[in-house]
């Protein structure tokens, strides 16, 4: 756990407001109270990251750090829904926080509004309990995979386009967790954008969600989507979950042993 770990015992204020999670033998105050304790990288603040914020935010994540290059856009709003109309031409990290302290007023939030480095990310990274890669490209999303598995932190990573999403936790507590880079290699070939290839709105929202989902029970050590890979075609409305085994080439997974 980070420096949060010595935050006294839950006030009845956030007693009140927990209380439906709370009642969840899953979670119960001790569960709760991991969360109150934790802290969740985001990186990415638009469509997959907005409904992630949003919902570890409302769950009582402790402390939440924001990182997101860009500047809120009319043609986000679409789906990129923890921005508002007036926070149109802000950097994201600072309409999500503004939008995000309005939701909680019992968290921290932290953020970082220019492109990391190596040196930046190795340190977020380090100092989380749990990332959420919300990125919508390859370079950033397999330099996140690298940080994390490097630091041995869970990664919880997402992707949507179009009518379909897809999901995965990749748990590097886990020695036999695969990473991103058994799934995708690293000189993989066109990306596909919602800026050029579309995306319905609510698809975005339904991987976010999953990914905060995924990222609470990783806090609190329960079983994950470690080892697998689940696609949704929303447009069909059919849900499939495959085996994702470490791949003995994996060049990151190789490198490390």
């Amino acid at each position: 756990m980070t420096d949060l770990a010595n935050q006294p015992e839950l006030n009845d204020e956030e007693l009140s407001r927990y209380s439906r999670q709370i009642l969840l033998p899953e979670v119960d105050y001790e569960g709760q109270l991991t969360l109150a304790r934790s802290h969740a990288v985001i990186f990415g603040l638009g469509g997959l990251g907005s409904p992630a914020s949003l919902y570890l935010a409302s769950a009582g994540i402790g402390k939440l750090t924001l990182v997101d290059f860009d500047e809120v856009d009319d043609s986000n709003l679409q789906r990129q829904i923890v921005h508002r109309e007036e926070n149109i031409g802000q950097p994201k990290v600072t309409s999500a926080k503004q939008n995000l302290q309005a939701l909680n007023r019992h968290i921290q939030i932290e953020t970082v509004e220019h492109k990391p480095d190596e040196a930046l990310m190795k340190t977020l990274i380090h100092g989380a309990d749990v990332i959420l890669d919300c990125t919508d490209n390859f370079a950033a999303r397999f330099a996140i995979n690298r940080a994390c598995h490097a630091a041995q932190k869970p990664l919880i990573s997402g992707a949507a386009i179009r009518w379909e999403g897809q999901l995965s936790t990749y748990d590097f507590r886990q020695p036999q967790s695969p990473c991103y880079q058994c799934l995708y290699k690293e000189e993989n070939g066109v990306e596909l954008t919602c800026s050029r290839n579309g995306v319905l709105s609510p698809v975005v929202g339904m991987i976010g969600s999953m990914q905060a989902i995924e990222a609470i029970k990783a806090l609190l050590n329960l079983p994950t989507l470690t080892g697998k890979l689940m696609i949704v075609d929303a447009y069909t409305m059919h849900i499939r979950t495959l085996n994702l085994k470490k791949d003995p080439q994996c060049q990151q997974c190789s490198a490390a042993e």
